[in-house]
């Protein structure tokens, strides 16, 4: 039997579109002489559709979408994603199906057995599970179609497991032929290599070909890195697709595949996973263009470099903002970064804008010398800048802190912080450096000074991050611990960590959530995301 996998990047809520592409790979299946094509979850309205799920419109146009599909489907048959009606009378009253279409008919239907409450998802709030687990029949063979978390509870590969079901197991005593899974399943630094090892091992304990299509591309702040695959009984890679891309593999099953390569998940896939997640924020919100401020220092210049890539660079505007402390060096780094992207570069100075400011305030601000008010000052004016040239050229304008920053709140409301998306929200500062780095492995583009010099706000007189911050290796490790791998104060110190600074580090957390509450979308990345993966309250007094 040969299969298509059709590895695609549908936009949420996009009904239409969506169709449209799934006919065009419906087509180039056929073409390819497939016997079936499988489609990821959802198909045709998109992950994750959210609240977009209790509009009974969005619902009644979901299945007539399908229905439109279904009649243009041949002898190729397909599997394909969308939102089923539960007539039980449970509550939710939906059900996140996948269909087997063939000849213009629905032979069945298939629901989500395994629902994720965890990080992102809140599967809970919109569908309930499958009461059965029921095989598939195309033909003479039978199929195990499930739908993403439905394979993330094998009991032979998880030591510890969130569900007390299993239904691949339930399908494979159903003595299917292969199992199907189509999948939305996000990506996160690292992901890909545990899901692969999974689905190889899931299809080694049962003995039974296993076909995994996964969606591509970004919706929101969630990016899917496709990886689409198959693998044989004996656990064998027979078949991928590629990371980040819309793609069309086929494969037969049953033949004597040869074994795939699958290359070991590094630095440059978290460069692309940032390169989709930008391009496709700015492009499917109605942009064409980007602007970014360019201080000359590392988190600018590795902002600026992904938009390039991902818009091409006449499509970025790099602003450089110097003030009262800018260094010539972070304004020629600007400028040489700038040149070596081939991007347009403005120059906006914001001195007599501060000094402005400073002496309206000067007969309210009568005690006291200048402090933390002051560098917040100028940091907002660049902000009104920036915003003014998103607003003027209809320009999305990219934040540009990084995740370590953000943690601790080392950054300005309505400053530095103004933006559409921040793309490096979720990056800490130790693999800004990497990425950057992976940026210049064949030429120099981020100038070396860049990398080199002590990072800094330059908002006052030889000023360094690490005045105030500890050294990002140290901080990197400390919010790694209590973020994403929910370890509290004393554990943190057993790593070896000073007391003191592991104490600084999670007070400085706690305290700035609301910061974060009114930051701009950050590009999921790591385990533990701020925002809808990280749900915490603004007023509370837990240390």
């Amino acid at each position: 039997m040969k299969v298509a996998l059709a590895q695609t990047n549908p936009v949420v809520g996009d009904l239409e579109g969506n169709l449209e592409k799934a006919l065009g790979f419906l087509k180039r299946a056929e073409e390819a002489r497939a016997d079936f094509v499988v489609f990821p979850e959802l198909t045709f309205i998109g992950y994750p559709p959210k609240d977009l799920l209790q509009r009974p419109s969005f619902i009644e146009a979901n299945l007539s979408t399908l229905d439109a599909f279904a009649r243009e489907v041949g002898k190729t048959a397909a599997v394909v994603g969308f939102v089923d009606r539960d007539t039980s009378g449970r509550t939710p009253p939906l059900l996140n199906a996948a269909a087997l279409i063939h000849r213009g008919r629905v032979l069945s239907v298939h629901h989500k057995s395994l629902l994720p409450t965890y990080d992102v998802f809140d599967e809970v709030r919109y569908f309930s599970p499958a009461d059965r687990v029921t095989a598939a029949h195309l033909g003479n063979e039978r199929l195990g179609i499930t739908i993403c978390e439905d394979v993330w509870n094998d009991e032979s590969f998880w030591s510890t497991r969130k569900y007390t079901t299993n239904p691949v197991a339930e399908l494979a005593r159903r003595d299917v032929e292969f199992f199907v899974n189509i999948s939305a399943s996000p990506y996160v630094f690292g992901k890909r290599d545990l899901r692969m090892n999974m689905l190889s091992k899931l299809a080694l304990a049962h003995r039974k070909p296993l076909v995994f299509v996964n969606q591509v591309g970004a919706n929101d702040e969630l990016v899917f890195d496709g990886s689409s695959a198959v693998f044989s009984a004996q656990g064998r890679l027979i078949a991928r697709a590629a990371a980040f891309e819309e793609e069309l593999v086929t494969v037969e099953l049953g033949a004597r595949n040869e074994t795939v390569e699958s290359a070991a998940e590094d630095i440059g896939d978290l460069h692309a996973a940032l390169v989709v997640g930008l391009r496709d924020y700015v492009t499917k919100s109605g942009f064409t263009k980007a602007v970014v401020g360019l201080s000359g220092g590392i988190d600018s210049a590795v902002t600026a470099c992904i938009a390039a890539a991902a818009l091409g660079r006449g499509n970025v505007r790099a602003v450089s903002l110097p003030g009262p402390y800018s260094s010539e060096h972070s304004v020629a780094d600007a400028q040489a970064l700038a040149g070596h992207l081939a991007i347009r570069l403005e120059t906006v100075r914001i001195n007599d804008v501060f000094e402005t400011i400073e002496e309206g305030l000067r007969h309210v601000f009568v005690k006291g010398g200048a402090d933390v008010t002051e560098e917040n000052i100028q940091a907002r004016i660049r902000g009104t800048v920036l915003m003014a040239l998103s607003n003027k050229f209809g320009e999305l304008l990219l934040a540009t802190g990084n995740k370590s920053e953000l943690a601790v709140g080392y950054c300005t409301l309505y400053g530095d912080m103004c933006g559409g998306l921040a793309p490096l929200g979720d990056v800490p500062k130790t693999k800004v450096y990497e990425i950057a780095r992976f940026i210049n492995r064949d030429r120099e583009i981020i100038p070396e000074s860049t990398l080199t010099k002590p990072p800094s706000a330059e908002l006052k007189p030889n000023q360094t991050d690490q005045d105030t911050l500890p050294p990002y290796d140290v901080l990197d490790e400390v919010l790694q611990a209590y973020i994403e791998d929910g370890k509290d104060a004393a554990a943190i110190v057993a790593m070896g960590v000073p007391e003191e600074t592991v104490r600084w580090v999670i007070g400085r957390v706690n305290r700035y959530e609301y910061k974060r509450r009114q930051a701009p979308p950050v590009i999921k990345v790591t385990a533990k995301a701020f925002g809808t993966g990280r749900r915490m309250p603004i007023v509370q007094r837990w240390q």
